[in-house]
């Protein structure tokens, strides 16, 4: 057994890390969505940036004090791109986009992905390039409330694939909890109606990164979990069973209030449906999500689910049972992380932001440095970052 996500768990001061079998550990704080941050200017520090993520993933006592002043300017690179007029193939190149399937196994076995956004547009930018193959399909919901120059930024790369598309239904504020939920299903729609063939869907949210290579994800699914979903979970702890039997505020973004749908304790669920409790984040067969947006017992629990606490927590987990544990919080990870990362069964890490740009961008190397080392075509110059050759050497001894 295997795990799809890492994720740094902490209490209060993030004193531990955790792993846990099957499970995803994630509960980002919703927050507004803003600008995009501007990064630091860079700090010529001799070696950066190959020398010094090599030393970060030998796990050297000095490389991650020196990486907190050594910033990496990536994520200022890429959103010049963005904003610079040009044609799409000049995109494609530039940003490093692989631009046809690496193996045969992988072009006959197409995947769907759902990615959830709202914020740090050039830390999306890196996760979509990372998993990134042309015979996937990319259903991408950008939050309603994101800035107007954010979601021109993001349309006019989707515009670029035919394979990427945003979803046509988009929630408010769709974060956490029941909008985050629907923003799923959403996409879901638009996949299955979608003219691309895929064989399973899996969500993320913009400030994921994968651990794994396509190759290495396609392995896993048809060695553990041929025509299975992955939702990991468990029966509803009894800590917990007051988060489904009591009626819980909802946000509502027009009006900007808490209004509690239902007073009091909530019926029980439609069905007489066993509660799990498990991930947000899942790896589901086509079939199942064919079940999920027809099945009358899908759409009774998911009206049942709407003022319950986290339903994206209970509404796959509690399906994927008709046919752990728990920690809330999570710390950003940093540059002293990256060695545990490498070293995970986990499909993604969760989380990174803008303020450690280092981390993202030296694994981002790492990840692009595996992938194409796994490639069975022949590999093209612009698939490969730049200034390479140290961090290449030191990977592959």
């Amino acid at each position: 057994m295997s795990q799809l996500r890492a994720t740094k768990p902490g209490l209060l001061v993030c004193v531990a890390i955790c792993i846990f079998i099957f499970l995803y550990l994630r509960n980002p704080t919703p927050e507004e969505p803003g600008e995009e941050p501007t990064y630091p200017a860079v700090v010529e520090c001799g070696f950066h940036p190959d020398e010094l993520c090599s030393a970060l993933f030998e796990g050297k006592e000095v490389a991650p004090q020196i990486a907190k002043f050594c910033k990496n300017p990536h994520g200022s690179e890429i959103l010049a791109h963005l904003h610079r007029p040009g044609n799409c193939s000049r995109i494609s190149q530039e940003l490093h986009f692989i631009t046809r399937p690496l193996s045969a196994e992988e072009g006959t076995f197409p995947l769907a992905y759902i990615i959830t956004i709202h914020k740090e547009l050039a830390m999306f930018v890196q996760l979509l390039r990372a998993i990134y193959v042309p015979q996937n399909v990319y259903c991408i919901h950008v939050d309603e409330k994101a800035p107007k120059k954010y979601k021109t930024a993001v349309q006019s790369l989707v515009n670029c694939f035919e394979n990427i598309f945003i979803s046509s239904t988009r929630e408010k504020m769709a974060y956490s909890g029941f909008r985050r939920l629907q923003a799923d299903i959403n996409c879901m729609k638009d996949l299955v109606h979608s003219k691309f063939q895929w064989n399973y869907v899996i969500n993320l949210c913009g400030q994921d990164f994968p651990i794994k290579t396509n190759k290495e994800i396609i392995h896993y699914i048809r060695s553990k979990w041929n025509d299975k979903n992955i939702t990991p979970g468990v029966i509803q702890p009894p800590n917990i069973k007051s988060k489904t039997s009591q009626s819980h505020p909802e946000f509502t973004p027009e009006e900007d209030i808490y209004v509690s749908p239902n007073e009091g304790f909530k019926d029980e669920p439609p069905h007489n449906l066993t509660i799990y409790f498990g991930s947000a984040y899942y790896v589901l067969t086509r079939k199942f999500v064919e079940f999920v947006l027809t099945d009358t017992r899908a759409k009774d629990m998911l009206r049942w689910s709407k003022d319950i606490h986290g339903p994206e927590r209970h509404y796959w987990v509690t399906l994927n049972r008709l046919k752990g544990r728990y920690v809330q919080d999570a710390c950003v990870y940093g540059p002293g992380d990256l060695p545990w990362i490498i070293q995970s069964p986990s499909l993604f890490a969760n989380q990174f932001d803008s303020t450690e740009p280092l981390v993202v961008s030296c694994l981002e190397r790492w990840h692009r440095l595996k992938v194409l080392g796994q490639a069975e075509v022949p590999v093209e110059p612009h698939w490969h970052f730049q200034r390479e050759s140290h961090f290449n050497m030191k990977l592959n001894r």
